[in-house]
C-alpha cells in the first residue's frame, strides 16, 4: 500500500489553516454567548476540579509528596489535572464531531477532516489559562526553573496526539456509535491511573503496569517533571511521547482520509 502526502488530512492543517482558525474562534465566541460569566468558565471550571483534588488528596487523604510544600503538591496536582482536562474536553467532542456535522462531508470549502481538529483546538482554551495560571504562582513562590521551556514541545506532541486520535475516533464512532457513550468512562479510568495526585514512584509495584501502559502517564510526568519539580523528564519518557505522538498523528491522518469516502454510508 502507498501513501503519500496527498493521501494524509493533515494536508487541511497548512491548505485551510487560516478558515480553521477563524471558524474556531467564532465557535469559541458563541460558545458562550449569552452566559453570565462567558469565558470565564474557562478559568472556573479547571480551578474548581484544582479546589476539589487539593480538598479530597491534602485534607481527607493527607496524601504527602516528598520534598514538596501543600503549595508545590497543589501545583503539582495541577499540572497534570489541566492537560488531563484538556485531554478529556477534545476527545469527548471529537467522537461525535463528524456525525454532528454530516452536513459538510461532501463541502470542499471547510474539509470534513477539519471538524476533528477543531474540536482539539477549542479544547486548548484550558491549557492556555492552566499554563498562564502556574506561570504566575510559579513566579510569585520563585520556583521557575528554566526546564519550563519545554512546555511547548511537550504541548505540541500532545496536540498532535490529539488530533490524530481524533481523527480515528470520530470514524471508528461511524460504524461504533456506542464510543459516544463508552469515552466518558474510558476517560474517567485513564484519569485513575494517571499520577496526577500522585508521583510514579508512589504506585505499588504490582500496580506500576498500569501506569506504563497509560499512554496519558508519561504526558503527566512530563508536565509535572518540567513545571513544577525543575528537573528534564527521563529521556525514555520523552522518547516514548515522541514516537507515540507522531506515530498516532500520521496513522490519524492516513486512515481518516483514505476511509472517509468508504464510512460516509454510516452516517
Amino acid at each position: 500500500m502507498r501513501f503519500s502526502a496527498n493521501s494524509h488530512s493533515a494536508k487541511f492543517l497548512v491548505s485551510h489553516r487560516k478558515l480553521l482558525w477563524r471558524i474556531s474562534v467564532s465557535e469559541l465566541k458563541s460558545r458562550y454567548a449569552g452566559s453570565i460569566f462567558g469565558l470565564g468558565w474557562a478559568i472556573l471550571t479547571p480551578l474548581l476540579m484544582l479546589l476539589l483534588y487539593a480538598l479530597v488528596y491534602l485534607v481527607i487523604f493527607r496524601v504527602r509528596v516528598p520534598d514538596l510544600s501543600s503549595v508545590q503538591y497543589v501545583m503539582f496536582i495541577f499540572s497534570g489535572l489541566v492537560p488531563f482536562l484538556v485531554t478529556s474536553e477534545a476527545l469527548s467532542t471529537c467522537v461525535g464531531s463528524v456525525v454532528a456535522n454530516k452536513a459538510v462531508l461532501s463541502n470542499t470549502v471547510f474539509p470534513i477532516d477539519l471538524v476533528p481538529v477543531k474540536a482539539v483546538l477549542l479544547s486548548q482554551v484550558t491549557m492556555v489559562v492552566g499554563f498562564i495560571s502556574i506561570l504566575v504562582i510559579l513566579l510569585f513562590m520563585r520556583t521557575l526553573s528554566w526546564t519550563i521551556l519545554l512546555f511547548p514541545l511537550i504541548w505540541f506532541l500532545q496536540m498532535l496526539g490529539l488530533i490524530g486520535l481524533a481523527w480515528i475516533l470520530s470514524l471508528v464512532n461511524l460504524v461504533f456509535r456506542d464510543l459516544q457513550n463508552m469515552i466518558g468512562l474510558i476517560l474517567m479510568l485513564v484519569m485513575i491511573i494517571s499520577p496526577i495526585a500522585y508521583t510514579a514512584d508512589m504506585v505499588p509495584s504490582t500496580l506500576k503496569l498500569l501506569v506504563l501502559l497509560n499512554p496519558f502517564a508519561y504526558f503527566v510526568i512530563a508536565y509535572q517533571d518540567i513545571l513544577v519539580l525543575g528537573q528534564l523528564p527521563p529521556w525514555w519518557n520523552i522518547l516514548v511521547l515522541v514516537i507515540m505522538s507522531l506515530g498516532i498523528f500520521i496513522l490519524g491522518g492516513f486512515f481518516f482520509s483514505r476511509s472517509k469516502r468508504v464510512l460516509i454510508d454510516y452516517v
